[in-house]
């Protein structure tokens, strides 16, 4: 049964789609933008996501989760990355939690894993887990607001329309949202 591993996937697709959507909106300058002028950036707050996922989902029950090869102090690296790079480790870190919880079922929610030496149930490390994702991608989204400015396009309820979508509240639920963001996204380039 995957009842549970389906939400938390659902939840996890649904940052993805919102940090896909924050992506698709900026410049390649955008991209290396640092927040308060000597904050992280985007590409640093990519470079670390993805870092800490896969080193956190390769062999995911069978190993630390802290890999001795993770450097976590050259995720917030200043450097010059281009998109193309980016989105490499974009989809690198999301492509190896993906292929991870693919193959959990909700009775692996009770098993013990480690991370840096802590031991912990998997359902635990799941959800720490997607609270990082989800407080990195929100700082993605206030980063690419700042960068965008009027051009910003909402990946949520945008101001003054709560009442439009309480009539429809088509994306309560994760996957419905992703499809959402992936929709949008699909008529901006079309």
């Amino acid at each position: 049964m995957r009842d549970v591993m389906a939400s938390i996937e659902g939840e996890y697709r649904r940052y993805r789609g919102v940090g896909d959507g924050v992506l698709r909106q900026l410049s390649d300058a955008d991209l290396l933008t640092r927040a308060g002028g000597n904050g992280n950036s985007i590409a640093m707050l990519v470079a670390h996501m993805s870092g800490n996922l896969a080193s956190r989902f390769s062999e995911f029950l069978n190993s630390d989760g802290e890999k001795p090869w993770r450097d976590r102090e050259g995720e917030f690296a200043v450097r010059d990355v281009t998109r193309d790079e980016v989105m490499q480790s974009w989809n690198h870190g999301w492509g190896v939690l993906f292929d991870a919880l693919a193959g959990l079922t909700d009775a692996d929610l009770a098993r013990t894993v480690t991370i840096r030496g802590t031991p912990m149930s998997v359902v635990e490390a799941l959800h720490r887990s997607l609270s990082h994702a989800s407080y990195h991608v929100g700082q993605m989204v206030v980063i690419g607001r700042l960068c965008r400015g009027a051009e910003w396009s909402w990946l949520s309820i945008p101001p003054g329309g709560s009442a439009a979508y309480n009539q429809d509240p088509k994306f309560e639920r994760a996957t419905a949202h992703a499809a959402g963001l992936a929709e949008q996204s699909n008529e901006r380039t079309t």
